[in-house]
């Protein structure tokens, strides 16, 4: 069997793009891949033009690892977030050819199942007037919905420091999601890298009463003794992670010990195989893994064969349930949340299809998605219908 070629189709949102791409054979089996770029959408649809032809017509879609590496370092330039992410959408798709040809689902080619039930978290669901009322109401639909967990950004447009009137405001956004969700469910707590080590340790504090999860990117990625300063001075575990694209850059992380759960995106770090490998490295380290997942119905399906099959995977995040929901039908098998958990799919391949027609209906939009401008947690920018 070998790939033909590769066509891309962009389903459009006021605030995010999702770029599946079909991988095609002279088989007939065609496998699918999903990513979402943050205003680097064309950049990846032209990297993958020339990956295209440099690397990927002609090549035998069993050999995964082979293919991956000649993507990687082929061109002898570092591969960052647009090539990795590249890769990571023709790597899932040669997983989903793999898994239709023989007949089975791509958790069992990975070693087989650990788990039948991966839990899920919610996300996007606080698209709503930001004050504790709005936000009560909100985080209440969610546990009805029959999830477990859910995240959230209470912090508006902080930015290394937060004012004390600004903190009490998030306080109180808090202490009303915990409210409506009672003390059972999980409530992970979301900084986007916004603050100086000092405000994040002075935030996680004012914050612990309401037991959060975890701290998730309490400092700006670039310095991990930043991190390594929070770690130290917080009981809270902390996660990061979707910002790393290459697991081989996790090495001094895992050295580090200051994080506790890590978050690598399947869409951006290579696809499923890479992130499976840096799973079982987490696992040496005694670290849990929760990837970072902001994509359609496909990265959803991708993520789950690595949780499947991974003995310290902890949690799905999951989006599609409340922002953009109407895009799910683009997909066919479509994931779903069902008591809080995604269950096990023994459909072959990924066990999803992209529906064409479905996706044209969701043209490629100038998506926007700025954390520091205000009322972006509501993911409507200026100028979007």
């Amino acid at each position: 069997m070998r790939i033909t070629g590769i066509s891309t189709h962009v389903v459009g949102t006021p605030w995010r793009n999702l770029t599946y791409v079909q991988v095609h054979t002279d088989e007939g089996i065609t496998g699918v891949g999903e990513t979402r770029m943050l205003g680097h959408t064309d950049a990846l649809i032209g990297y993958l033009r020339e990956a295209e032809a440099n690397h990927v017509l002609g090549s035998d879609p069993f050999a995964v690892e082979d293919l991956v590496r000649r993507m990687k370092y082929g061109d002898y330039g570092r591969a960052g977030e647009i090539v990795m992410s590249g890769i990571a959408v023709v790597e899932m798709a040669c997983w989903d050819i793999k898994g239709k040809a023989l007949g089975v689902p791509v958790w069992q080619l990975l070693g087989g199942k650990v788990t039948d039930r991966v839990k899920a978290y919610a996300n996007g669901w606080y698209t709503t007037e930001r004050t504790p009322e709005a936000y009560h109401k909100a985080a209440q639909a969610v546990v009805e919905r029959g999830y477990r967990a859910l995240k959230i950004d209470p912090f508006g447009t902080g930015h290394f420091e937060l004012d004390h009137r600004q903190t009490l405001y998030a306080v109180s956004l808090i202490e009303a999601v915990r409210d409506a969700i009672g003390p059972e469910t999980e409530l992970m707590l979301e900084m986007h890298g916004r603050f100086s080590p000092s405000t994040a340790v002075r935030l996680a504090r004012e914050l612990a009463p309401f037991a959060p999860a975890w701290l998730e990117e309490p400092v700006p990625p670039e310095n991990l003794k930043a991190l390594e300063k929070v770690a130290a001075r917080v009981d809270v575990p902390v996660a990061t992670g979707e910002r790393i694209h290459d697991r081989i850059e996790f090495r001094e992380l895992f050295e580090s010990q200051a994080v506790d759960v890590i978050q690598p995106d399947v869409g951006h770090i290579g696809g499923i195989w890479e992130t499976r490998k840096l799973a079982a490295t987490a696992e040496t380290h005694y670290m849990l893994v929760a990837p970072h997942n902001v994509g359609g119905s496909v990265l959803t399906a991708a993520s789950l064969q690595v949780g499947f099959t991974t003995p310290n995977f902890k949690i799905l995040e999951h989006f599609n349930d409340f922002a953009d929901a109407e895009i799910k039908k683009v997909v066919k098998g479509a994931p779903q949340v069902v008591d809080g958990h995604f269950e096990l799919s023994h459909a072959p391949g990924l066990g999803v299809e992209l529906d064409v027609d479905a996706a044209a209906e969701f043209p490629q939009q100038q998506a926007r998605f700025d954390l520091w401008a205000e009322g972006w947690e509501q993911r409507r920018p200026k100028g979007s219908r």
